[in-house]
């Protein structure tokens, strides 16, 4: 039998047990595809084999399911592994550089450029890359490597067959021809996102955070807020990673491929416009290379124009430092740069060579560690920066990712959810009906920030939404969603049913309150990028955030990120799990399971109502001590004694009904009609039921409403009624269970009736949240969005015979497991045998 995955919530509640025992942080990541390197390099070496991964396997399936299956070069790729295409293979040579990162025939050069920063760090990058991998000492084919995966570190293992040609590389390659440690990493990546082609188009920032788990800004220099300087002085001192460059009036920037270009058509367009570049070669020729090779590199150099200050257009620069320094009395703001190549400085003021240097006091100069020295790093002041510079990124780092524990840190929370299409998928403010229905994230602002500049009282924070897996399922044809949030203050009197440390239940706000309250911020702008971050500052409160797609009814996970300045709570709006049951005296009974009858006597504790807590006896007996109200022994009595006399016209002799039984009693007393003929069926007409039926009261429990449009409840549901109403075992209902199930159905039949408005016999999807609420359940929005997925039709309706079989099973389930917990701690521990009688009989 083939392996078959565990199924999404499954697998959703084992990576949550994961990570509250401490998966998936940078120092145990999880194991992608639960593949262990240290495990399967061992077996390898225990057996003197090459591994061979079959999650991503050497094969087409791995290049891609479109372009890169069916062009004609890839049908002669032949994989081999380093020590097949030269001799001596190495895994890094000399130290991982940007050097070493030249780009194939893949159009991926935003994640080579991430590479490239990466190399900047060599803490974060061999977080990235482990140590103790190469190709002599206990080599065995296998490699590792960490990304940052949607909140959890994972560490994804590959072999090391890697696709050629003509004994080349076909993607990334070094500069070193037997330096492999960019070709293997790139395949990893792959990996993670099921194929090379998916990697095809995205941006640097996108990688870069894989790569740290940080979350990135994105500043157009010219709408920069006022407050720019301040800003990009935090960032360095939390340790952020910056960079910068210009718009050469291409849109063509470092790390991003040009729209509407394949390589081909690149490629001939930089040899074009060779002449319009100001670089010589050598000016690229990496330090220590010594070979008559021409010099490989991402950086598409014809498109990267030097102007007269020094500066090149279509580069990116890092951000290293920023600082003030006297200069003729005044003080002056400074940003230090570095360009990545080592080399071309800026040649204005506070440049290396800048003449009016010798107006600067000697220990300011020591202080900025002024040196004439060509190594690609210049001071230049900030208004000049503020004047050539169009564009700035901010990636900013969480606390493990820094370097020391002195450095300022951001406070993070980070959440998970799901738009699911009926239930929580409400699409933007435009579409009022289910905006409402959208996650919702608390955020409890505490402690405003220390800037003694600043006379407000303000938090400054940032939000991040990210869309997840859009780029894996690309190849079953999933694009990237047009999403963004909206941020409102949460009124004072909902604040109050918050504990101060958020937990327990909190309410959901409704439609209502969106139609009347407009947002306190928001992002700028929905757009379709796997993530959209906004910075913000809004006074201590609580509020709450609602992430959402542009058009409702869109289905995808997103996590949803929080950075702030100072102390915070943020969590999702959700209830505690709970059922609302009356006040009655605990009393113990025989839960007999039908498949275990060694297990028949087990004593469990119930909470039920008087009805379900006495033993099923005889009609007889049952008749001769009816449960009666003070004040109304005639009528209870009565009603009672109809109400046998026409079960027991269905069910006979024996008084216990099956499935088909059950459906077609239930199927005549839900409409009013068919329950007065049955009644007058009973005595033969007139008589006592028609006197009875005229003058019982509207709210009795044997008297169906008027009539519901339904189709009946099917087989199916009434089997799984009587599994879940059967206290017995015998898989049939008797009188009593019967009177119990009816009363249900009765309470439950006037909930549908108020949101079905239309009469039409189903109640939309969305508004099942609060009918489920008004009901007595109290659930999470995992468990809305299940009930969607299980009960709703294809245009997102729910009829009556759904409807009350969802409220049975959310019944039935809650008080299996309140007869487990015995101590009331919310867990319960069963074996396999009770797991399966528990879930198959439902």
């Amino acid at each position: 039998m083939p392996y078959l995955l565990p199924g999404f919530f499954c697998d959703r509640v084992i990576r949550e047990r994961d990570r509250r025992n401490g998966e998936g942080t940078a120092t145990r990541p999880l194991k992608y595809e639960g593949q262990d390197f240290v495990v399967l390099r061992q077996q390898c070496l225990a057996q003197k084999c090459l591994f061979e991964d079959r999650v991503f396997p050497a094969s087409v399936q791995s290049l891609g399911s479109h372009e890169l299956s069916q062009k004609t070069k890839t049908k002669a790729i032949t994989w081999k592994r380093p020590k097949e295409i030269c001799e001596n293979p190495r895994f890094i040579i000399g130290g991982a550089n940007r050097t070493d990162i030249c780009q194939g025939d893949l159009g991926d050069c935003w994640f080579l450029a991430a590479i490239a920063c990466l190399t900047l760090n060599k803490r974060l990058l061999f977080r990235v890359i482990p140590h103790d991998q190469n190709f002599t000492e206990n080599y065995a084919g296998i490699f590792h490597f960490q990304f940052w995966r949607y909140g959890d570190w994972v560490d994804v293992v590959i072999d090391d067959c890697l696709p050629t040609y003509n004994n080349e590389l076909v993607f990334t390659k070094s500069n070193h021809h037997n330096e492999f440690w960019s070709a293997l990493l790139e395949k990893a990546y792959a990996k993670l996102h099921g194929s090379y082609e998916a990697l095809k188009g995205g941006n640097t920032t996108e990688a870069m955070e894989d790569f740290t788990g940080g979350v990135t800004e994105f500043f157009e220099i010219k709408d920069a807020p006022r407050d720019m300087y301040k800003i990009m002085k935090k960032a360095i001192e939390r340790g952020s990673l910056m960079g910068c460059s210009i718009d050469d009036g291409t849109n063509m920037t470092y790390g991003t491929s040009p729209s509407g270009l394949n390589m081909r058509d690149l490629i001939e367009r930089m040899v074009r416009n060779m002449n319009n570049s100001l670089l010589r070669d050598s000016d690229l020729i990496p330090e220590g290379c010594s070979d008559d090779r021409p010099t490989r590199t991402i950086v598409p150099v014809q498109y990267e124009t030097r102007m007269a200050c020094g500066l090149v257009k279509g580069h990116a620069y890092s951000v290293t430092g920023l600082d003030e320094a006297l200069y003729k009395g005044e003080k002056v703001k400074l940003v230090r740069l570095r360009n990545p190549w080592g080399q071309v400085e800026w040649n204005g003021s506070w440049s290396d060579s800048w003449k009016d240097w010798s107006f600067v006091e000697k220990n300011e100069k020591a202080r900025l560690h002024h040196q004439v020295m060509e190594d690609g790093e210049f001071w230049m002041s900030y208004d000049d920066f503020i004047y050539h510079f169009t564009k700035l990124e901010i990636c900013n780092l969480t606390a493990d990712a820094l370097e020391s524990d002195k450095l300022q840190t951001w406070t993070v929370s980070v959440n998970e959810g799901r738009w699911v299409r009926g239930c929580s998928a409400g699409g933007c403010r435009n579409f009022p009906d289910t905006f409402w229905t959208n996650p919702q994230y608390r955020l409890k602002l505490l402690e405003e920030d220390d800037d003694p500049e600043d006379s407000e009282v303000i938090c400054s924070f940032l939000v991040a939404l990210m869309q997840k897996n859009r780029r894996k399922d690309r190849k079953l044809g999933a694009n990237l969603f047009t999403i963004g949030f909206a941020i409102y203050e949460v009124p004072k009197e909902v604040q109050k049913w918050s504990s101060p440390a958020m937990h327990g239940n909190k309410q959901h706000l409704q439609k209502d309150f969106f139609l009347y309250n407009a947002s306190k911020a928001r992002s700028k702008t929905y757009i379709n990028m796997r993530e959209v971050s906004e910075r913000f500052r809004l006074p201590p409160s609580e509020y709450v955030i609602v992430p959402s797609t542009y058009e409702p009814h869109q289905e995808g996970e997103f996590i949803l990120r929080v950075f702030s300045e100072k102390r915070n709570l943020s969590e999702e709006v959700e209830n505690t799990i709970s059922v609302d049951r009356p006040v009655k005296k605990k009393k113990t009974k025989p839960i007999i399971f039908v498949s275990d009858r060694a297990h028949s006597n087990k004593e469990l504790v119930v909470d039920q109502e008087s009805e379900e807590g006495k033993d099923k006896t005889s009609p007889d007996k049952q008749a001769k001590s009816p449960q009666s109200e003070p004040g109304n022994a005639d009528q209870e009595s009565e009603e009672q004694q109809q109400f046998k006399n026409i079960f027991r016209q269905i069910a006979g002799e024996d008084m216990e009904i099956c499935a088909d039984e059950l459906k077609n009693i239930l199927n005549r007393v839900v409409n009013k009609r068919e329950w007065l003929k049955l009644c007058e069926k009973q005595v033969g007409g007139g008589g006592s039921v028609s006197s009875y039926l005229k003058a019982a009261p509207h709210s009795s429990p044997y008297l169906p409403d008027k009539d519901l449009k339904t189709q009946g409840f099917t087989l199916e549901s009434c089997r799984s009624m009587i599994a879940l109403m059967d206290t017995d075992g015998s898989g049939r209902l008797n009188l009593q269970e019967f009177h119990h199930l009816w009363k249900k159905i009765k309470a439950w039949q006037k909930i549908f009736k108020h949101y079905d408005t239309d009469q039409s016999g189903t109640i939309n999807s969305y508004e099942m949240r609060n009918a489920v609420n008004d009901a007595g359940f109290h659930l999470n929005s995992q468990l809305y969005d299940i009930i969607t997925m299980r009960y709703a039709d294809r245009s997102m309706n729910i009829d009556f015979d759904s409807f009350i079989c969802c409220f049975l099973r959310l019944e039935g389930m809650f008080r299996a497991f309140n007869a487990f917990d015995k101590d009331g701690d919310g867990i319960i521990k069963l074996n396999v045998l009770e797991w399966l009688q528990l879930t198959m009989y439902a």
